[in-house]
């Protein structure tokens, strides 16, 4: 395309020497470009110094990298919203006169939908323009088949997403649970009634440190079958003792 363009200039400037234009497109490349000829540009004027060897090793030493580019960019893309004779249309306006219709069929079709696909595949003897408008009949024909399948296909993997976050949901309140049930576990393993136990032995001190007599005897009289001491309880044999 640079070429076609430079040759347009060319023709409009009424420039007709080889040598002219050898010149203009050297003077021209970017260093990207001049070092792929480097060999044509420094060789001694002659044969090898013509504009028609300039321009022809410029697109055989670049067009394998260019056309693995374009390649590469058309593998990527896909049919979108576009019918399936919009979608060739755009593909061969990104590959321009690069890939014929032989390397753009598979490429079209492997964007088509699987049973379209098998429809167009019987039609192998077809030009891609015919292919293309026998895709658009189809498509026209059964948008709703189409869209009620994908439904179809899509409704078992909703209800086994909506049943994982369900189950997601239950592990996570059990792991709660257990959390709460462990806590609880360690507070009673502190013996609720010892504490109790602790509780009533500093409470049976205190009034002994208080009054000199044990609890035993304070609540139960000479009745008590025990006694901490030191117990200032009378019995009525022994002042002073139990």
């Amino acid at each position: 395309m640079w070429f076609a363009q430079v040759e347009t200039q060319f023709a409009l400037a009424g420039v007709l020497l080889d040598e002219t234009k050898f010149n203009y497109v050297a003077g021209n490349l970017d260093a990207k470009l001049a070092a792929e000829v480097r060999d044509i540009l420094t060789s001694a004027p002659g044969t090898e110094r013509t504009y028609q060897r300039l321009k022809t090793e410029l697109i055989n030493r670049l067009s394998a990298s260019q056309d693995q580019k374009t390649l590469r960019l058309l593998e990527h893309e896909e049919i979108g919203d576009r019918t399936p004779s919009q979608f060739l249309r755009h593909l061969r306006g990104l590959a321009g006169n690069v890939f014929p219709d032989a390397v753009l069929r598979p490429l079209w079709l492997g964007q088509l939908h699987a049973p379209m696909q098998a429809i167009l595949a019987t039609q192998d003897q077809a030009q891609l323009d015919k292919l293309a408008q026998l895709a658009d009949a189809i498509a026209e024909a059964t948008p709703k088949t189409c869209v009620s399948e994908v439904s179809a296909n899509l409704a078992p993997l909703e209800a086994m997403l909506q049943q994982l976050a369900l189950v997601t949901s239950r592990i996570a309140e059990v792991s709660v649970t257990l959390s709460e049930v462990a806590s609880g576990s360690r507070d009673r393993g502190r013996s609720p009634s010892r504490g109790r136990f602790r509780d009533r032995s500093r409470s049976r001190s205190r009034r002994n440190h208080e009054d000199g007599v044990c609890w035993y005897h304070e609540t139960f009289g000479s009745d008590a079958k025990k006694c901490n001491l030191p117990c200032a309880f009378k019995s009525g044999n022994e002042p002073g003792r139990c």
